[in-house]
């Protein structure tokens, strides 16, 4: 009997030794096969990031499917993979306040500091104003600014080269995925270009003026019904002013976001006996944006096809 036991005991802690070599033996490969992790916080830099990458990183965004950009503040969970980054991206500008204050373990970059920013006009300004109580130089900035060709180069080169430094051995793949993804985006300038190049009409409307950057570069005119901010309580001034504006303008369709409440754009489309559509400005995608696999360059094809049509253009 009591060899019986001796032979149980030391099956068991021969078991308790074999399992204990597995164990660190999945360890140690899942060391080696991990992924450095990339985590960028909007969709456009995310979408530089994904295309750059391929599959040899973990490249992750910050922002869940479907939330809007301006309000968003990460869970816990989040935050801990944030901890584990090799590389945080956020887009800056003041478009995350959650950023304040929150210190990174490893390397960040606010890539509003690598790209060209363009001020709010008046009417946009006085409303984020209105609706953040910290009046600050940020604040006067339109942070929407992936939506120039010519700032989406720069922060691709910039990811690129990050990149690079994370996982050298890809260094060739990287550089060919940048510079394939650089000319997919000089063809989109051109076919912006091209397509908003003669058109009847000069103004869309909006329900919050997220679409200065594109406007500014093809010539045409954003009137929108809250300016910056989509939380901006919409009064019946306002209501009133982009009524007139419609009128002048000679619009028949206005748009709103899917990550905002359609109520009030509605209620003027209706009042002004127009139509209402989505464009989309590219801060984040919809669930069924992501179920399509849509890309940057996708939506900014879908979004131009909205507007020439709204502008009539030829």
């Amino acid at each position: 009997m009591k060899d019986y036991r001796n032979i149980i005991f030391v099956l068991i802690i021969s078991l308790f030794l074999l399992q204990m070599l597995v164990n660190k033996e999945d360890a140690k490969n899942e060391k080696i096969t991990q992924k450095p992790i990339v985590a960028l916080s909007t969709f456009s830099l995310y979408d530089i990031a994904k295309h750059i990458s391929e599959d040899s990183l973990e490249i992750i965004m910050i922002l869940p499917i479907g939330v809007d950009a301006h309000s968003y503040e990460p869970t816990p969970k989040m935050m801990a993979k944030l901890e584990k980054s090799a590389l945080v991206v956020y887009s800056g500008a003041g478009l995350e306040p959650w950023i304040d204050g929150y210190s990174f373990k490893n390397k960040t970059i606010d890539m509003s500091k690598f790209v060209n920013l363009r001020e709010l006009e008046s009417q946009e300004h006085n409303a984020h104003a209105h609706t953040h109580h910290n009046h600050t130089k940020e604040n006067s900035i339109d942070p929407h600014y992936w939506l120039d060709i010519e700032n989406m180069i720069k922060a691709t080169n910039l990811i690129a080269d990050e990149l690079i430094k994370i996982d050298l051995k890809n260094k060739n793949k990287y550089i060919k995925n940048r510079d394939n993804y650089i000319k997919m985006l000089k063809n989109l300038d051109s076919l912006y270009e091209e397509k908003l190049k003669s058109c009847s009409l000069d103004t869309i409307i909006v329900n919050h003026n997220a679409f200065s950057y594109l406007c500014n570069n093809y010539d045409f005119h954003v009137k929108a019904l809250s300016g910056f901010s989509p939380d901006t309580q919409v009064s019946p001034k306002d209501m009133i002013r982009v009524i007139n504006d419609i009128k002048e303008h000679k619009v028949s369709t206005i748009f709103f976001e899917n990550f905002v409440s359609d109520k009030a754009i509605k209620s003027l489309a209706q009042e002004a006996n127009v139509s209402v559509d989505t464009l989309q400005p590219l801060g984040n995608i919809t669930k069924d944006e992501s179920e399509q696999n849509f890309t940057y360059e996708d939506i900014m094809k879908i979004n131009l096809t909205k507007i020439s049509k709204a502008l009539k253009c030829q």
